[in-house]
């Protein structure tokens, strides 16, 4: 009896982890979510980074952008997560087969399908999808109660990037123009942006048209003379119909690209999208400051 009573009580202990609450206040409002969350869905690609870095593997997740269905770069550490779909469609019936304890979106995205969200599972929402990842990285380790493994993250990403920028010195004087090309138009990124501020948390000069804490200049072929700089990096994003891959050729091919200071030095560099722009997250990052490091020479 004392053995039975022992068991009991030692399951009622442990189910009460699961069900323990704590209130996590986010750009939709105040949600009570489980201490310790089990069956977490997240639905944004940068969020998805977070959990697996903080250790923790969802049960769902949005679909990568490219990748099928993930990037490369973290397919490995996706094995048995359900996709639910796109960022921008995510779908609820397959979010509510999966019985998550906890979901996890972004008010650019999911602020429409909220209320139907929590009435799935408790739902916390970022603020934002821009430059500074870190911020929604401390919402996402704070709502899956793992803060602590999350300043570590953060820390040996800052350690990463102080290394970096001191393996670089007077490197880091070169004014770092940031292109991506897009169906339809060509984007010149500032310091509000994922590449743009890891640039400048590594201390780089940037063009005058990019030193400024916006997003982006949406421009066509006309303004190649604007993507101009010191050094130039360039990415493509193609979601599948080719019309990015030709645009980027045609830019490439175009007269006014062959005078660029860039060009003449020899400081052209083509990088990965996923690495450099659309992944969004801690592991993305730490891969764009190898690059960086590869590409100077410090590595």
């Amino acid at each position: 009896m004392r053995v039975l009573s022992f068991v009991l009580a030692t399951l009622i202990s442990v189910m009460a982890l699961g069900v323990k609450a704590a209130e996590i206040e986010h750009a939709m409002g105040k949600t009570t979510v489980p201490d310790v969350p089990q069956r977490v869905v997240v639905l944004t690609n940068e969020g998805t980074e977070a959990l697996l870095s903080l250790g923790l593997k969802p049960v769902g997740a949005a679909n990568s952008w490219t990748g099928d269905p993930w990037y490369p770069h973290i397919a490995a550490q996706m094995d048995g997560v359900e996709p639910v779909g796109k960022e921008s469609a995510v779908n609820l019936e397959l979010i509510a087969a999966l019985q998550p304890d906890l979901i996890l979106g972004t008010k650019l995205r999911h602020e429409a399908i909220y209320e139907q969200l929590s009435a799935i599972a408790p739902t916390v929402i970022s603020e934002r999808l821009r430059g500074d990842w870190r911020e929604n990285f401390k919402l996402w380790a704070k709502a899956v109660n793992r803060e602590e493994d999350g300043r570590k993250v953060l820390a040996d990403f800052d350690a990463h990037a102080a290394k970096l920028a001191d393996a670089l010195g007077e490197a880091k004087k070169e004014k770092v123009s940031i292109i991506r090309f897009m169906p339809g138009h060509i984007r010149i990124y500032q310091k509000d942006s994922f590449s743009g501020f890891i640039f400048d948390k590594i201390g780089f000069a940037r063009p005058a048209n990019q030193d400024v804490d916006d997003f982006v200049l949406k421009v066509g072929k006309e303004s190649i003379p604007d993507m101009d700089g010191d050094r130039l990096f360039y990415f493509t994003y193609e979601p599948g119909d080719g019309e990015a891959t030709k645009l980027a050729e045609e830019v490439l091919g175009d007269p006014l690209w062959a005078t660029l200071g860039a060009m003449k030095a020899g400081k052209v560099h083509a990088v990965d999208d996923t690495i450099w722009n659309t992944a969004g997250g801690v592991l993305a990052a730490n891969l764009m400051l190898d690059d960086i490091a590869r590409i100077y020479g410090v590595e």
